[in-house]
């Protein structure tokens, strides 16, 4: 029998799309209330001003682009207080937004314009040219590239800046009607172990859905209004808003909650602890190398952080030990929860009161959902022993977007979608994280697909053949990806650093940075294959496993 959640089930509603259930009808807070704030600039907008703006762009993407229900704008854009005014703007005028990693190559980032028919592309200027690039390549013309950001003189009038797309009094604005269950709210990609990244459907009653379900865990826990300055709980913003992690918990709760976030534009430490600072904030969605600089880094001591009531730890698992670290030193709880890109982020969230007492645990699994833990053949499991997690509910998505054969593969005939991460539950319906079926390799929570790296290595001219795995790296806190290269008869390794060392050089100019080899180049005779040609990684892991006790044996 699967499991059902050990929360009450929630009435959630079956015509409700996003924009109506964050701007139709207002919260328990007022309308002034300052939701998002640029650690940066200082600039910040309120709920009422960020509606406004919302439909100003709608709007204009009506009037000035002949915007369509359907139409999909793609993002390339580190985090901005002015993100959301253009993600919320595109559905209120009916489109999907689709964001890409502002790290991607140019090639990376054409197949997600191409494949997901982007209309509309919105970038930086610092980012502008290989958006140009990439917007080429896609066939999508340049004066359909979009601006956020400071406006400057330098920048080509071909490309609009997302001010100047308004909607005026001449024609009436009418928002599209939406069906919750079958029009989509974000086309998000995420890499597979093989193949090419795939565009994962999130509907609106997703979305919905997943908001509520976090709303009835997390929203309890932190307030709109109240606190030492009355102005309630704040979040510190450094989760990407490209990644599904920081658009939900931060941006989307956010404005739902209505609590203030206060933006970085990417990870910094020291301005994360001058922010925590300067605004009092009492909370944070991070992944765990930011654990690990909290636990650890000698920097932390210089700053006042008592405001911080708890740190909320997602997107990779977390020791027990980084988990001990950071409260013996800061006096600070950290919570953990799991969700992927196909629930629409959250489903397990441990709560504050349950931290220490589960810990390890990434906490029970969101209301109205159900779940199995199953063998590889696909039979449940007896309570208590690991198996592969599948789940189902309101928050699962559809399916991969043109590519029914994907969908089909991740889906059970009874429904549940197979998540591939090896789980157990314990009999307080808390699950933990055991392992990943899945060769996805994880570096600060960003999926790296082995093949992808292979692919580049094997375009070497001096490679053979090759097998990258995931290595856990206690430095970084995360797992990164190490090389196993065979090379061609014909080679001489006469340096085998150096040779390394070319390799990395090679695959870092060809792939982004978070996809870079840090677990280093290791050189085999053959990479272990099945009678089939599938590579066999567990083998390959065993090495990397023994490699690693035998150095630090030496320490």
């Amino acid at each position: 029998m699967p499991y059902p959640s050990t929360f009450p089930p929630l009435d959630i509603p079956n015509d409700i799309d996003l924009w109506t259930l964050l701007f139709d009808k207002q919260g328990d807070f007022p309308p002034s209330k300052e939701i998002l704030t640029c650690f940066e600039t200082g600039r910040s907008y309120t709920w009422e001003t960020l509606r406004r703006k919302c439909v100003e762009f709608g709007e204009g993407l009506q009037e000035q682009w002949g915007w369509k229900k359907g139409d999909v704008l793609a993002f390339y854009t580190p985090n901005s207080i002015d993100t959301p005014i253009l993600t919320l703007g595109a559905l209120w005028a009916g489109g999907v937004v689709s964001p890409a990693n502002p790290l991607y190559t140019a090639d990376e980032l054409a197949f997600q314009l191409s494949n997901s028919s982007a209309k509309a592309l919105v970038t930086q200027p610092a980012y502008l040219q290989t958006a140009l690039i990439a917007a080429k390549k896609a066939g999508l013309p340049p004066n359909h590239i979009i601006l956020l950001g400071p406006q400057n003189g330098q920048v080509s009038s071909k490309h609009p800046h997302f001010t100047t797309i308004r909607g005026s009094n001449k024609s009436p604005h009418i928002r599209p009607p939406i069906n919750p269950a079958t029009d989509l709210a974000f086309l998000v990609y995420s890499s597979g172990t093989t193949g090419l990244p795939k565009g994962v459907c999130l509907t609106h009653r997703n979305m919905v859905a997943n908001l509520l379900q976090a709303s009835y865990v997390e929203g309890i826990q932190y307030r709109s209004r109240g606190g030492p300055d009355g102005r309630g709980d704040k979040q510190l913003g450094i989760l990407p808003f490209f990644h599904i992690y920081g658009l939900t918990c931060g941006v989307l709760m956010s404005i739902y909650e209505g609590w203030q976030l206060i933006v970085l534009e990417r990870f910094d430490l020291h301005k994360a602890l001058q922010a925590i600072e300067k605004y009092r904030i009492t909370f944070a969605y991070i992944p765990p190398p930011v654990v690990l600089a909290f636990s650890k880094h000698p920097d932390v001591e210089k700053y006042d952080l008592s405001s911080l009531k708890v740190l909320h730890s997602g997107a990779a698992p977390l020791t027990r030990e980084l988990t001990e670290a950071v409260w013996n030193r800061l006096k600070v709880p950290v919570k953990q929860g799991f969700g992927l890109s196909e629930t629409s982020a959250v489903v397990c969230c441990q709560t504050v009161d349950e931290w220490a007492k589960f810990m390890g645990s990434v906490g029970k699994i969101m209301p109205n959902m159900e779940a199995k833990i199953v063998d590889e053949h696909g039979k449940e499991v007896p309570e208590g022993e690991a198996g592969e997690l599948w789940l189902k509910g309101p928050n699962v998505f559809p399916g991969y977007f043109k590519n029914p054969e994907r969908t089909k593969e991740a889906f059970s005939p009874d429904g549940f979608f197979k998540t591939g991460d090896i789980f157990r539950r314990d009999k307080h319906g808390n699950y933990y994280c055991v392992d990943r079926v899945k060769e996805l390799i994880k570096y600060n929570g960003y999926p790296v697909p082995p093949a992808e790296l292979e692919g580049v290595l094997l375009g070497h001219a001096d490679v053979a053949d090759a097998c990258v795995v995931g290595i856990e790296d206690r430095t970084r806190a995360t797992e990164v990806p190490r090389a196993y290269v065979v090379l061609r008869a014909e080679v001489t390794l006469k340096n085998e650093a150096e040779k390394a060392q070319e390799l990395t050089e090679w695959v870092a100019a060809r792939v982004a940075p978070h996809k870079r080899l840090r677990g280093g180049v290791r050189f085999v005779k053959q990479v272990p294959k099945s009678p089939s040609g599938k590579i066999l990684r567990r083998v390959v892991r065993d090495w990397a496993k023994k490699e690693g006790r035998a150095e630090g044996s030496k320490l």
